[in-house]
């Protein structure tokens, strides 16, 4: 439970290091992170190493109690290597050449540029070699930022087709597998295979998921050549990478399965700006709590490990379309809702604002001319707080712990954003219509992949499970009929791993399992209205519905549409399946249906759960602790136990606040003020 913090020093006069350090130590700061930007200091020519500086910064780290964590600096290979090797450029769909000028220009399978990659981390990595004040690496920077995980050139292509012949025994394979007989795409060898760059028209879907796929699976690979590089030199070093919020041209999972845990990079008052059409005052100050929070989730999953938030944003930001101030306490707040979450270190970005370059706006934990901001009150009282729990219980905690999953799977996201059928489908955003519900009951959620063994949690949520053969419906049906308790959502079972119709109507493999069939779908604008009846109520829905057809005598009706062309149809069904029952969901709920539907699953699966929450306000458990988060402007009241001990504040907690207690928190709830 520590806070560090990213730091640059060759943005700085080299006298001012040994007084920027010093005040880290000072404001509680345990890491300090350096050096994913800095390939044009540390080789100004081909072969000319100047580590120096770096290696003073990393001693004077040392000197003052605090651990460096070193970047490979890969992200922004520098002028002279771009112009001895061009080639290494990345290029887009339409050939247009991504020239250096920012970063993230290089292609993943360029050989020239993994030769150089190979060259510059090994330097490094044998240079720094058991250095005591160095804990790990980070390998890159944001694989895939500014939409660089796909590229086009000729290396690509290259690489493609030995993917392509890899994985499918001979061309006619594929395109049997692709279906290629459409619009005369038929291929005789695979060296016809391209990319798919400009066309007058959408490309093949089959096609675009395998590029897709490709694409992630060269990102995968050149981040190996990082770590094993590294793991040689020194194994007691970490390896991990700083991942993006909702980011979904990455597959999370295979990467991290090289790395000794996953971090990723919050900015949440930009990221909820980005994500969302609608966006409320609390969330321009603070955020979305179950936005972040689906986040920590994932990335702790990914390795099943304690995670780290590499950059945690530290004030005002340049990137979103607004940058109003975070509240008062915000960047506190955040670090505790991360180690709630499961993080063991929040590193902040960046310890002093820049004056020069693309991030000026940019804010730090001091302004550019070394005056405190906001940041840095909120970084120290943190630092303070987070070692006083650990002195209480202990410095180390354990990852939480989950009776719950919610499913998720960047091949149905790519799968079904090539073929959205509606603008308003976002994969992410259903997603989080049920993790939100999930989260106001205060669940512990693992985020899986469709393949993770499922052995042991209580309740599954699997949401559009749009890609499905007849494995992923074996493995779903072994773990309803041992007891468990699922719920399958709109579009799934509609296509082959492929991205093929199945043969068989949609839910297609999954058809026995959910115990039902779509007759019919539409997609929903806001202009047709779209209701369901459910347990006696009346809730909206929008987006996608589905008119079901039982197919087994024992499924029982849940849910119906009123309305429209839709009315009377079945839109939810309930199948019991040997010990366990199946729900299905044939449309994209409101919240509130959303929440009497995830709450009737954790009742049939005997979860434990605490009464629903207010948005914005959210208790989070782990090994033993409860925080309690108020992403509010208005204070809020908690009943507790009289027993209860207090390790953080009390029950009156604040606007942007936060409390830790022992009491679990189905024994909390709020009294509003």
């Amino acid at each position: 439970m520590s806070i560090g913090v990213c730091y640059f020093p060759e943005h700085w006069p080299a006298e001012r290091m040994e007084e920027d350090i010093e005040r880290m130590a000072e404001t509680g700061i345990e890491y300090v992170r350096m050096g994913e930007f800095a390939w044009s200091r540390i080789e100004a020519e081909p072969g000319e190493f100047d580590v120096e500086w770096l290696e003073r910064a990393i001693t004077l780290i040392g000197d003052h109690g605090m651990q460096a964590v070193l970047c490979t600096p890969t992200a922004t290979p520098p002028k002279w290597l771009v112009d001895e090797h061009p080639e290494i450029l990345q290029e887009e769909a339409d050939g247009t050449t991504r020239h250096y000028g920012s970063r993230r220009h290089y292609c993943y399978n360029s050989a020239v540029y993994r030769r150089e990659t190979r060259r510059i981390v090994g330097a490094l990595a044998d240079r720094f070699a058991d250095h005591p004040a160095i804990a790990g690496w980070q390998t890159d920077n944001e694989f895939g930022c500014h939409g660089t995980v796909r590229c086009y050139c000729d290396d690509c292509a290259s690489a493609f087709r030995t993917w392509l012949r890899e994985r499918y025994d001979g061309i006619d394979r594929l395109n049997e597998a692709w279906g290629t007989a459409f619009w005369s795409q038929d291929l005789n060898v695979f060296a016809q295979v391209d990319p798919p760059r400009h066309t007058a028209a959408s490309h093949h879907p089959s096609r675009l998921l395998d590029y897709y796929r490709f694409s992630s699976d060269s990102v995968v690979e050149y981040n190996r050549l990082q770590t094993e590089i590294l793991r040689e030199a020194d194994d007691d070093w970490f390896v991990t990478h700083n991942f993006m919020s909702h980011f979904d041209a990455l597959d999370a999972y295979d990467l991290s399965a090289d790395l000794d845990f996953a971090s990723w990079d919050s900015y949440p008052t930009g990221h909820v700006q980005a994500q969302r059409e609608t966006v409320s005052r609390d969330e321009l100050r603070v955020g979305d709590p179950d936005q972040i929070g689906l986040d920590h989730d994932l990335f702790r999953s990914a390795t099943g490990s304690p995670l780290w938030v590499m950059e945690q944003q530290p004030g005002d930001i340049n990137w979103p379309p607004y940058s109003p101030q975070p509240g008062d306490g915000a960047m506190r707040l955040w670090a505790h809702s991360a180690v709630a979450h499961g993080a063991d270190v929040v590193s902040y970005f960046r310890w002093r604002r820049c004056r020069m370059g693309q991030e000026q706006y940019h804010s730090g934990l001091l302004t550019q001319d070394g005056a405190p901001d906001a940041g840095l009150q909120d970084a120290t009282r943190a630092a303070r707080e987070l070692a006083d729990l650990g002195e209480t219980v202990g410095d180390s905690l354990s990852v939480p712990d989950a009776a719950v999953a919610i499913v998720h799977s960047y091949d149905n996201a790519w799968a079904i954003g090539i073929e959205r059928n509606t603008p308003d489908f976002d994969y992410w955003q259903h997603l989080e219509t049920y993790y939100r519900a999930l989260r106001r009951r205060s669940v512990t959620v693992d985020v899986v992949p469709p393949r993770a063994d499922l052995d042991g949690y209580d309740a599954i949520v699997a949401p559009t499970l749009y890609l499905a053969d007849d494995e992923l419906a074996a493995r779903l049906d072994d773990y309803v009929a041992a007891g468990g308790e699922l719920l399958v959502t709109m579009r799934s079972g509609v296509k082959d791993p492929y991205n093929k119709l199945h043969d068989a109507p949609q839910p297609g493999p999954l058809r026995d399992l959910v115990g039902a069939e779509i007759r019919r779908h539409e997609s929903v604008p806001a202009e047709l209205e779209s209701a369901i009846s459910y347990g006696g109520e009346r809730f909206d829905s929008r987006v996608w519905n589905e008119w079901l057809s039982p197919t087994a005598e024992a499924v029982d009706v849940l849910g119906r549409y009123e309305g429209e062309r839709a009315d009377g149809e079945v839109a939810i069904v309930r199948n019991p399946v040997g010990d366990g029952n199946v729900t299905y969901v044939g449309t994209w709920p409101d919240d509130d249906l959303a929440s009497a539907l995830v709450g009737d699953l954790l009742d049939r699966a005997d979860c434990e759960t605490a009464d629903p929450l207010p948005e914005q306000v959210r208790f989070a458990r782990r090994d033993g602790l409860t925080w309690i988060a108020n992403y509010r402007s208005e204070p809020l009241a908690i009943a507790a136990p009289s027993d209860a001990t207090w390790f953080l504040g009390g029950s009156e907690i604040e606007a942007y606040d936060v409390a830790v207690t022992d009491a679990p928190p189905t024994d909390l709830a709020l009294n509003e003020r």
